[in-house]
């Protein structure tokens, strides 16, 4: 007896996650040219080419698709040459760093703030999502490698938000922030990861904790 089964194939599955990934890139972009206020959910849908019962499947409100969106921007996928490493503060901040870069630098994640400082004074809670969703799950994710850190005695640090925001301002401030005013800003790859070293060796030589030996010499 063949028994019929619920649960979606695995063509069915990568079709819904490609039309999802067409429906963010279309939001994206039209948020970017016509303003969140500007941009209705059935606009999205034509650009996207998928039918507008698809989109509000997996996007019922316009809010919801802003979320969708920004929780994307700054999903990290967790390659194993970018896990930063315990117990070695200068390695697990350096594969920091690199992460950051890399995602700082992402195609689309500058339109995306500059969507959210645009439209902040008409819909303050499009800065709220994005603060939530977005930048402070991140961060929680580096200050909880320091805090690993200190408990290992690799770093010894009295305020480990202090730190994660001293270390991944040091590399924002000439990554990205200069994208925000600066259009053609694109610093090659030699120059952003001479940023990242030396924001690791700032780092280490303020919070890192050197293990001195002893013996006869």
């Amino acid at each position: 007896m063949t028994f019929m089964t619920t649960e979606p194939s695995t063509y069915h599955r990568r079709v819904a996650e490609q039309k999802r990934a067409a429906i963010i890139e279309a939001a994206t972009r039209l948020f970017l040219d016509a303003g969140y206020a500007g941009t209705s959910l059935a606009k999205v849908a034509e650009a996207a080419e998928v039918s507008k019962a698809t989109l509000f499947k997996q996007f019922p409100t316009k809010a919801a698709l802003f979320d969708a969106i920004v929780t994307e921007s700054w999903k990290v996928e967790d390659e194993g040459d970018l896990r930063p490493p315990k117990g070695d503060l200068r390695a697990g901040l350096t594969a920091i760093g690199r992460r950051y870069v890399a995602l700082l630098t992402r195609p689309g994640v500058a339109a995306l703030f500059r969507i959210v400082i645009a439209e902040l004074p008409r819909f303050p809670e499009l800065g709220e999502a994005h603060f939530e969703r977005g930048k402070m799950p991140y961060f929680d994710s580096v200050r909880r490698y320091l805090d690993t850190e200190n408990a290992l005695g690799t770093a010894k640090l009295d305020d480990t938000e202090l730190a994660a925001t001293q270390f991944l301002g040091m590399i924002s401030n000439y990554v990205f922030w200069p994208r925000m005013l600066l259009m053609n800003w694109a610093p090659d790859d030699a120059s952003m990861s001479h940023v990242v070293d030396e924001a690791v060796l700032m780092m280490e030589a303020r919070y890192g904790v050197t293990t001195k030996r002893h013996g006869g010499g």
